[in-house]
């Protein structure tokens, strides 16, 4: 069992402005980075330099429509740190992305990829725009604005975007094709998460779900429990989701729950994944009516009695008013944020092994990585070789993580700020402060 945190969740640094009941995304990150800078006893000209973007950027995107009207649409992008190495972090496309939710997608990258060390820094980028509102040609000519805008910020050894909310990999395309025919040669390396056919990893797509199951596969082993002896209930079936349903359930767990926008389904028995693969991809990607199993509610599935629960939803679906009521032996949170930081504590104190986000679903950016490297190389992999590659990754990251937890006696979401956060200050420190 784990052990309970050592350390209270009172802030050590301060920071000013109001407090509200509903946490921010940024709130959410600075209140558990203030919390591992406390156990670190980070200088505060440390802490107060790895608090702060190195860069912001803010554009309009102007775009000829369909109709000949002109519209302005703005963009950002986020460069948390560089300490690592050049930045890395996805791009999304959504109406009501702004700027400081960016800043701390941003800085969850950095702690993402210094976690399972990968020697990138973080990084994040949007633009405001409903992208389910624009024709194909629309959305080429705002993406290729918005590269062009970036030619400066962007570059295979400076920033590298990737793929995120309602954006794929034909938008990934788009901008290493705009990047390279304005840098006159061929850049693949400036993007991850590009087709195949033009640079693209094997095994990227079902990377973030793998890493998932492989350190539900580490956690389960230090709690003495084997794979095919445990039920496991999965909010979302998305990429992620599903993915990591299926690689569990070839372990030989009993998958007991699963979810999507329709609600949950529940079969105390367990659930045929593939035959409910099957059937989403048969039904409109959607689970709506699937008969194999018992509707529930989303939140009805995060209470279900369960050995492993894997959140790849949503975030901010398990907080103060429901946390005391889940009874999952451990969390694997496959989605960005979906335990809140008022719910850490009372997670703890119910002896729940959480394993964050920033490690738990770090499969992808892991992956990313070594779509990078072979572009770099001009030579590509297997995906035996990336899977292997991965799975060994993830579980170090797992077993580092899990040592500083122990040394310290604090939780692993404690434990992998603490990890990421030491790693970029001694790192910081090492290189010094140009002046």
């Amino acid at each position: 069992m784990r052990k309970k945190s050592s350390v209270d969740s009172k802030s050590y640094y301060k920071e000013p402005g109001p407090q509200f009941d509903k946490e921010s995304p940024f709130e959410s990150m600075m209140q558990r980075f203030r919390l591992a800078a406390e156990i670190l006893k980070l200088d505060d000209g440390l802490f107060q330099y790895l608090a702060s973007p190195v860069k912001q950027v803010i554009v309009s995107i102007p775009v000829v429509m369909d109709s000949g009207k002109i519209e302005v649409f703005e963009g950002y992008r986020v460069i948390h740190d560089n300490v690592l190495g050049p930045s890395k972090g996805g791009i999304r496309y959504a109406p009501d992305v702004n700027i400081d939710e960016v800043k701390a997608l941003a800085a969850w990258m950095t702690w993402k990829c210094a976690v399972v060390n990968v020697p990138f820094g973080g990084a994040k980028g949007g633009v405001r725009v409903n992208p389910h509102e624009l024709s194909q040609s629309e959305l080429e000519r705002l993406t290729r604005r918005y590269t062009a805008n970036m030619l400066e910020v962007f570059g295979p050894d400076k920033d590298i975007p990737a793929p995120d909310m309602n954006t794929n990999e034909q938008i990934m395309a788009w901008i290493m094709d705009t990047y390279s025919m304005n840098s006159q040669r061929t850049e693949t390396a400036v993007v991850t998460g590009k087709p195949v056919i033009l640079g693209g990893s094997q095994g990227r797509k079902e990377a973030t779900g793998r890493g998932v199951v492989t350190v539900t596969l580490a956690a389960l082993s230090k709690m003495g429990l084997m794979p095919n002896k445990v039920s496991v209930a999965v909010q979302g079936f998305g990429n992620v989701g599903s993915v990591s349903a299926q690689l569990m359930y070839e372990q030989g767990a009993s998958i007991i729950a699963i979810s999507d926008l329709s609600g949950g389904y529940y079969n105390k028995e367990g659930i045929n994944i593939p035959e409910a693969m099957k059937y989403v991809k048969e039904n409109k990607n959607s689970l709506e009516g699937y008969p194999g199993a018992e509707k529930i509610t989303n939140e009805e599935l995060l209470e279900l009695d369960c050995d492993v629960l894997i959140p790849a939803a949503k975030e901010d679906q398990i907080s103060r008013h429901n946390a005391g009521r889940i009874k999952a032996k451990i969390i694997a949170e496959g989605a960005n944020g979906p335990v809140t930081a008022n719910a850490d504590t009372m997670l703890d104190e119910k002896g729940i092994m959480v394993i964050p986000d920033i490690l738990a679903n770090a499969g992808g950016v892991t992956v990313s990585y070594f779509e990078w490297v072979q572009d770099r190389q001009g030579y590509f992999w297997t995906e035996e070789r990336v899977n292997r590659r991965l799975n060994r990754m993830m579980r170090d990251a797992f077993d580092n993580v899990y040592g500083v937890s122990e040394k310290y006696k604090i939780t692993l979401r404690q434990a992998a700020y603490v990890y990421a956060i030491d790693k970029v200050a001694t790192t910081l420190k090492m290189r010094g402060i140009y002046a």
